[in-house]
């Protein structure tokens, strides 16, 4: 199938080209290198680089991909800046999708997979919500993700065509972009690695739910790909197993310290310092992905421990770059 990747030059849509072509469908990617970079696509693969805001740019790439699905990753993905630009938040992860989506209709996409985020939608939670738990979001991130939903739904419902949104939890991996405010994995590799002190939000007692990047993009080629039971349908996407950030970091900065032993670099990494607390950060955030494994037969196959060492790994052989 020719499939538009929105985002897919970033972190979780490069991915899903990689997987895209590994089962033989054709991939176009939308892009308007933000935090997305040409790095992390093979040469070969059609870069449209366009914003999803761009209504006369996106119409012209959607007349000339004549895509037959849609993965819709581009988006504002920071709670904090969420926060702070409510307008902005809503410019790209509603009005953005709804461009998406008004194209995807004008040229006939059979369907659409959309990026929401368990991590935001359910509130605080104390096990592994479903996606029958009602939303509860705190944020305008979380309030742009729940409006994206329904208006995915109202048009999987009067424009006949199918839509899957998958709610991811926390997505981390290689290539993910360490350089902005959304991203803690990335974001703590890179400055460990370059031997400078993480800030920890708060007291780092935030419970989240972490899962690989490689995991998520195959969920979302599963979902283009698989039998659906109705025409709009929500999945979360994630591991179910909860982690403090405090934890995290500590997993982190032994895999940085076993990067700079075997390079032979002396020292060990500095400890992490603690900052304010975050606006809009959740306590604990955890998604059941039993419906996934029922829907898609897709289940986690990374743990966060062999997960991380990737992660350092890459960071590590690629300091000093935008990992996009």
């Amino acid at each position: 199938m020719r499939v538009l990747v929105t985002g897919g030059a970033g972190f979780i849509g490069s991915h899903i080209v990689d997987a895209l072509r590994a089962r033989g469908h054709q991939p176009f990617v939308v892009d308007n290198l933000v935090s997305g970079t040409r790095q992390n696509l093979p040469p070969d693969v059609s870069l449209y680089e366009v914003d999803i805001c761009d209504v006369r740019r996106l119409a012209a790439v959607f007349d000339e991909v004549q895509p037959d699905w849609v993965c819709h990753q581009a988006a504002q993905m920071s709670v904090s800046r969420s926060m702070r630009e409510p307008a902005f938040d809503a410019e790209v992860n509603v009005l953005g999708l709804l461009r998406v989506l008004e194209n995807a209709t004008r040229v006939g996409v059979r369907r659409i997979v959309c990026a929401s985020s368990g991590g935001v939608l359910y509130g605080d939670v104390s096990e592994p919500a479903t996606e029958n738990q009602p939303a509860r979001p705190v944020s305008p991130y979380g309030l742009s993700k729940w409006a994206g939903e329904q208006y995915l739904a109202f048009f999987a419902r009067e424009r006949q065509m199918q839509g899957v949104a998958l709610r991811y939890s926390n997505v981390y991996g290689p290539r993910q972009n360490p350089h902005g405010e959304a991203g803690v994995v990335a974001i703590f590799s890179q400055r460990m690695l370059a031997g400078d002190v993480a800030t920890i939000n708060g007291d780092g007692r935030y419970i989240r739910d972490y899962v690989y990047g490689t995991d998520v993009a195959l969920a979302n080629v599963l979902a283009l790909e698989a039998a659906l039971p109705s025409d709009f349908v929500t999945l979360n996407i994630g591991t179910g197993i909860g982690t403090d950030v405090n934890e995290l970091a500590q997993q982190i900065r032994a895999n940085v310290e076993l990067c700079w032993s075997k390079s032979g670099r002396a020292g060990t990494v500095p400890a992490c310092a603690h900052g304010d607390p975050r606006s809009g950060d959740l306590r604990c955030n955890l998604v059941s992905a039993a419906r996934a494994r029922q829907l898609l037969n897709w289940e986690p196959t990374v743990s966060l421990a062999e997960g991380l060492q990737l992660t350092v790994n890459w960071f590590a052989e690629h300091r000093g770059l935008n990992a996009g």
